[in-house]
This record gives C-alpha cells, sequence and structure tokens, in this order.
C-alpha cells in the first residue's frame, strides 16, 4: 500500500477510469458510498480573495438560523475558513493525520470538528505546504473522515469553502460531493473573467457527477450592472447582493460573523440578505444551463467605451 508521502510515478496511475473527467485528467475519484449522503451539499467557489469565507461563514450562521444542522468545511491551505465562527484557527485534517503516522483509524471526531457560533460544525482540511502536494487528497480524506463518523449523514447542510485555483485538485475536489455550486464574484473584469473559468470547470465535471451550477452571489460590488450582464449572456443567475461595506470587512478582523454584530449601518440589511439566500438554496434551486464564454469573447464583451 502506498504511503501518502509516497511519490507515484504518473505513468502508474491509470488514466483510463478518468477520461470522462477530461483528456490526460488525473482527478482522483472516490468510492461511490462516499460520496452519497442525505444531507444538502454546496460548494462555494470564487476567485481568491474576492470572500468566499466570509461568505461561507455568514450562509452556515443563516442556514443555522433556519434550524438546519450545518458542516463548514474549509478547502483551503491557509486553513482559514471558519476562524469567525471558531474564534481561532483550528487544527486541519492533515495536522492530525500527521500525529498518527496517518493512522486514520485512531482519530475521533472532536480531533478534527470543532464546534463554532450557534452550533455550526466545522472542518479545516488543510493541505500541503506549497509547491510540496496536492489539496484534493486532504479532501478526500476529509470526507471519508467525516463519512466514516457519520457527520455527513447526521448533517442538513454541507458548505464546501473552496479555494480559488482552478487547477488543483482542491478545487475539483468537492465537486463530487455538491449538489448545487455557487460563484462568489464582484461587478469588476477580473472577478468575472475568473467567474467564467469557474463556470467552465464546474460544467465539465457536470458531465459525470450530479453537481450543477446554482447560482451567482454578487459581492463587494456597489452596483451588479456587469455581473447581470455576464449572468444574461451565458445563462447564469444572481441569487444575492451583498454591497461593499465596511462592517463585512471589518468582521474579519473582529473575528466574527455578520450574525453577532450589532448597531452598523446596513448589518441588519445584509444579515437579512443572507438569511433570504440560506432559505432559496435550502428549497432549491434550479440547475443554471450555462454555456461559458471563451476567454477572448470575454475579453471583448467587458469592454468599456
Amino acid at each position: 500500500m502506498n504511503s501518502p508521502k509516497q511519490h507515484i510515478p504518473i505513468s502508474q496511475i491509470d488514466l483510463g477510469s478518468n477520461v470522462g473527467d477530461g483528456e490526460g485528467s488525473l482527478q482522483v475519484h472516490l468510492e461511490e458510498d462516499l460520496m452519497q449522503t442525505t444531507a444538502k451539499v454546496f460548494a462555494i467557489y470564487g476567485k481568491g480573495g474576492i470572500g468566499k469565507s466570509t461568505t461561507s461563514s455568514n450562509l452556515s450562521v443563516a442556514f443555522s438560523k433556519l434550524g438546519k444542522r450545518v458542516i463548514q468545511i474549509g478547502c483551503d491551505p491557509k486553513h482559514d475558513s471558519t476562524f469567525t465562527l471558531t474564534k481561532a484557527l483550528m487544527p486541519t485534517v492533515i495536522d492530525v493525520l500527521e500525529s498518527v503516522e496517518f493512522h486514520a483509524e485512531e482519530l475521533r471526531p472532536e480531533d478534527y470538528v470543532f464546534e463554532g457560533y450557534n452550533g455550526v460544525m466545522c472542518v479545516e482540511a488543510g493541505g500541503p505546504p506549497a509547491g510540496t502536494g496536492c489539496g484534493g487528497y486532504v479532501v478526500g480524506q476529509t470526507v471519508k473522515l467525516l463519512k466514516q463518523h457519520h457527520l455527513l449523514d447526521d448533517s442538513d447542510v454541507v458548505i464546501f469553502d473552496v479555494l480559488g485555483d482552478v487547477v488543483c485538485g482542491g478545487f475539483a475536489s468537492p465537486l463530487q460531493h455538491a449538489e448545487r455550486a455557487m460563484v462568489v464574484t464582484a461587478n469588476d473584469f477580473d472577478s468575472i473573467f475568473a467567474m467564467n473559468r469557474i463556470a467552465s470547470a464546474i460544467k465539465a465535471k457536470s458531465k459525470n457527477y450530479a453537481v450543477r451550477l446554482g447560482g451567482v452571489i454578487a459581492n463587494r460590488s456597489a452596483n451588479t450592472d456587469e455581473i447581470d450582464r455576464f449572468n444574461e449572456a451565458v445563462g447564469l443567475k444572481r441569487l444575492a447582493h451583498f454591497p461593499d461595506l465596511d462592517v463585512i470587512r471589518r468582521s474579519r478582523l473582529k473575528k466574527s460573523t455578520l450574525f453577532e454584530l450589532s448597531g452598523e449601518e446596513g448589518l441588519t440589511e445584509v444579515c437579512d440578505e443572507y438569511m433570504s439566500l440560506a432559505q432559496q438554496m435550502w428549497d432549491g434551486t434550479e440547475p443554471l444551463p450555462c454555456e461559458p464564454m471563451k476567454d477572448r469573447d470575454l475579453f471583448d464583451f467587458l469592454g468599456f467605451d
């Protein structure tokens, strides 16, 4: 049996079973039973720094306030997805696996799952040091542990907060589990350009997995005109709009979710928008028949006079 740190030459990897993921794909496929759960599973995507973790954490709280049992899984090696819920940087799954020399059977749920604000259960998958490995392995191991300890089936909602790199296995791995993928974007060129690439990747994976694009979350934007114009052109739909408010930025500095703050301008409206978004997602969003643009076409489409 190969150890987690053992190098496996590409020539020894059977690509035949992965052809459906695209020519040359090295995507690690999970056992069928690990991909099945009674919970509603959502994956939150967007370019790096767009506010995915802020969105994920506040969305998790909104679901919990709807009475749902929620698990949030941070998929970035920075392991900073859940600290506004837990008020601390939690040990990662890869950390605790290393502490037992990767004997996963020795782990207990309390070793890697931590309760955050309003009962949201928090997991940080973690990842290898930069340039040394693939985040997809760690996400897969995290799901395997949660499944073995029956935590997925004891939840109503699972939220994957996914890193922004569209070519990393850590990006693709949550798509094997999610029912809907949501894309966080801003009303600017770079964010919409990244959203288009992300939509292309999700569409490719949807040929072999149940995941479908569920909608767009506008973030850090006073207006949504360019987002809406792009959505109309490719077949996407905006589900929520969070303006560029200082209270949202400062909530991270306060290590707090928005629902724990008070007396701030615009705060009530933002929390209400998160509650509305959570209800929409729980009720079910229609799969969107998105047709992403070619890069050069999008470049011309987003031009300004």
